[in-house]
């Protein structure tokens, strides 16, 4: 075995030595891993709002209302699993996002319309329960992080990736 017969791919080393344009290969990875641990997230968080909301309304009201708002909650749940799903095959597959997901709150609409046993505002605002997780998310990112400057100890250095690196967090 000669050494012109293997295959030497050049490592850098350290990150001063990779090409411009090069750092970050491995990102397409780590922020997919990074959506679907936002996404997790967010699931997790809707699903105990919509449990504290649901137990709340049942006890101040009724149960009728409670279901009602139930229903509307799943259908923010389905509506927030499609469109994860649809920026997930953003860029991939498709260029832009659909916008079919809307047919979803339209048709809970229109049923909660025509039977007289669902009622159209605890629906529509349990179908707004995610929304109220993306503001608790965002509230929590911007307000809440592990160092309280978000700056490097170096200027040279990059800073460490934290919450506040995160783009809805610069906001």
């Amino acid at each position: 075995m000669s050494l012109s017969e293997e295959s030497i791919a050049p490592t850098p080393t350290t990150q001063q030595d990779a090409q411009p344009g090069f750092e970050n290969t491995e990102p397409v990875d780590s922020s997919m891993q990074d959506f679907y641990q936002l996404y997790q997230e967010l699931l997790v968080i809707t699903l105990v709002l919509t449990g504290v909301i649901f137990i709340s309304v049942w006890i101040a009201y009724s149960v009728n209302i409670a279901l009602n708002y139930l229903l509307g909650a799943c259908a923010g749940v389905l509506y927030l699993r499609m469109l994860a799903k649809d920026v997930e095959r953003l860029g991939r597959e498709k260029q832009s996002l659909s916008k079919t997901r809307l047919a979803l709150l339209v048709g809970m609409i229109l049923l909660a319309s025509r039977l007289d046993q669902l009622q159209i505002l605890p629906i529509f605002l349990g179908f707004l329960t995610y929304k109220a997780t993306l503001i608790i998310y965002v509230v929590r990112v911007a307000f809440i992080s592990d160092s309280p400057s978000g700056l490097a100890a170096d200027p040279g250095e990059n800073p460490p990736k934290t919450e506040l690196n995160h783009p809805l967090g610069s906001q």
